[in-house]
């Protein structure tokens, strides 16, 4: 099979530049998902990197589904060792492997939201706090919302009885998690990137072996996601990053659209491939959008 075959000119670039930082701007109905299938392709079948040496990030399992999909439509079973899943799943293989060096263990549980907001109403209750004077959930949302931008309690903002409170609740909080062996969801980001700063032969290790890092829906990555990202990229400097700010949705999760917008800044050399052409609406609805997207400030300029 061609792998090239059926691509525009834009796709066709963004697949066969091979090396280096790439930021593929991707927009609506670009066909961004057959861009990343046909470079991790291109990457196997035409430059002989093998697939261990890959790792792809996508946000959701049904995406990473689809992915491997069209990835086996390509290449059939020559994917099997690909690094291929969402940023949680993937730095939980992390911890479960090299976590020790910081104290994480490897029968760690992963508590999920019913299991956070009950540790957080306990933890108000230990810190002398009554829960009905203070929401649980906002206070979970607060202590969600330091982690996603990699910030401990004690760099929480202390300017009310308010923020005292949830700094309080937060280091209450981490000490219950400890007690149970238990990480949040949001930890196992923060700690893979904890143990890839304090330990650099664990950091060392996985950059030997991801020569290629490519991470979908890059505009809704968060600080503590694109830290991992830029760690993971900074030897082999071999990240491939596609997105759309005018696409960020996962303000709610803390998403931070700067990442994008800064990217170039972080890698100055990186190559810049816009996918313009659309093969999902009409001209007068492209126009339309282009038109009320204009205002945002916080863009890269696009067709």
């Amino acid at each position: 099979m061609d792998i090239l075959a059926g691509l525009n000119s834009a796709q066709r670039e963004a697949v066969e530049t091979a090396s280096g930082p790439l930021l593929i701007i991707a927009g609506p109905g670009s066909g961004k998902t057959r861009v990343i299938a046909h470079r991790i392709a291109y990457l196997i079948g035409v430059r002989d990197v093998h697939p261990r040496r890959i790792m792809a990030v996508t946000f959701t399992n049904k995406a990473a589904g689809g992915l491997r999909e069209r990835l086996d439509g390509l290449l059939g079973a020559g994917v099997g060792e690909l690094t291929l899943g969402t940023f949680h799943s993937i730095c939980s293989r992390i911890l479960r492997v090299d976590g020790e060096a910081i104290g994480v263990e490897r029968n760690f549980v992963i508590y999920d939201d019913d299991d956070q907001l009950s540790m957080v109403k306990q933890g108000l209750v230990e810190v002398g706090v009554e829960p009905r004077r203070f929401s649980p959930r906002g206070v979970l949302n607060a202590i969600s919302a330091a982690k996603s931008q990699f910030l401990s309690p004690h760099e929480l903002p202390n300017r009310s009885f308010a923020d005292e409170v949830a700094r309080r609740a937060y280091e209450r909080y981490e000490a219950l998690l400890t007690r149970s062996h238990a990480l949040d969801f949001n930890d196992l980001l923060l700690k893979v990137v904890k143990l890839f700063q304090n330990e650099p032969d664990v950091l060392a290790k996985y950059q030997a072996r991801y020569v290629h890092l490519l991470v979908d829906e890059f505009q809704d990555t968060n600080i503590t996601q694109y830290q991992f990202a830029k760690l993971l990229g900074a030897k082999g400097r071999n990240i491939c990053v596609v997105g759309d700010p005018d696409q960020s949705i996962y303000g709610w999760r803390f998403a931070d659209i700067r990442n994008i917008l800064s990217f170039e800044q972080d890698f100055p050399d990186a190559r810049v491939v816009v996918l313009k052409q659309n093969y999902r609406s009409t001209q007068t609805i492209l126009e339309v959008a282009s038109h009320i997207i204009v205002a945002n400030r916080q863009r890269k300029p696009k067709e």
